[in-house]
């Protein structure tokens, strides 16, 4: 197929002008997402195909003759390659968007009240409590905090939804060696263990070796999930953190709390963060 560009800018009306619109707002949704994922790389490279096929054919057009035919069937197959290949690494948001579009009001187990801060506080009371008791055990675990809701039905179908109250005996039971469901991940949001069994991504990174695939599903989620990861080393007992795919390690009580806080947003300074948004939110108003 060949696209004459040049006629098409001479000749630009209403159509061409939706056209533009159309195309500006296709980019702005890739942006939004690989935003999301923290992986604009894949933007750049993608538009950048994109811009020299656009470019190459623009060429061929002004030319008085056939030019840049090898070059100009490579680009455009290596586009549709790098869109099947974004679409299989992308494939489990894609599923969560389609989803979401043909389930909008979405899954009714799942816990949509807002939690007081009280509860938040007994809630992060309850899991530094069984923290505490799995690491003297050296039983190892995964505990997710997803207070933004980020984690998509596809981790979260790959495990047993409980929708249960949250407490230290719960989350112990768990991940009881004996219990079937102590293998995978925890997904906590508010006061409410949503999921529990749940296989995550494992990153891709050269990790220290005395961690093992716990430490890469906590260290993995994060890389692509606006979530916080806590895990307990079954050989150690050592309890990290990890957030944005970066990890901690031998996390006192002391720091756990200030962590667990921060994600349920309710450390001081989140609180205070919450005020001024309020108090910028009710000046607006007045």
């Amino acid at each position: 197929m060949t696209y004459d560009f040049v006629e098409y800018i001479k000749t630009m009306d209403l159509y061409a002008l939706i056209d533009a619109l159309v195309l500006i707002a296709a980019v702005a949704i890739l942006a939004v997402v690989f935003a999301y994922r923290r992986n604009l790389r894949v933007m750049v490279i993608l538009l950048s195909v994109a811009v020299l096929e656009i470019l190459i054919l623009t060429l061929t057009a002004l030319s008085d003759h056939e030019i840049l035919t090898v070059s100009r069937y490579i680009i455009h197959y290596a586009m549709i390659g790098l869109i099947v290949i974004i679409a299989v690494v992308y494939q489990s948001d894609l599923k969560a968007i389609f989803q979401k579009i043909t389930n909008p009001r979405g899954r009714t187990v799942f816990n949509d009240t807002m939690n007081s801060d009280d509860e938040l506080r007994e809630t992060t009371a309850e899991i530094l409590s069984a923290c505490q008791d799995m690491a003297k055990q050296d039983v190892g675990a995964i505990i997710i905090i997803d207070s933004e809701k980020a984690i998509n039905d596809t981790v979260l179908d790959s495990g047993t939804i409980l929708n249960a109250e949250l407490s230290a005996a719960l989350l112990e039971s768990i991940f009881n060696t004996k219990a079937p469901l102590h293998d995978g991940a925890v997904i906590v949001r508010g006061n409410k263990v949503v999921a529990a069994g749940c296989f995550l991504p494992l990153t891709q990174r050269n990790i220290n070796k005395e961690m093992g695939t716990r430490h890469r599903a906590a260290i993995g989620i994060t890389e692509d999930t606006d979530v916080l990861s806590i895990v307990i080393s079954e050989e150690t007992g050592i309890i990290s953190v990890v957030k944005r795919g970066e990890i901690r390690r031998y996390m006192t009580m002391d720091k756990l709390k200030d962590e667990i806080e921060e994600a349920f947003g309710i450390s001081p300074s989140a609180i205070a963060r919450r005020k001024a948004k309020e108090d910028k939110k009710h000046h607006g108003r007045l």
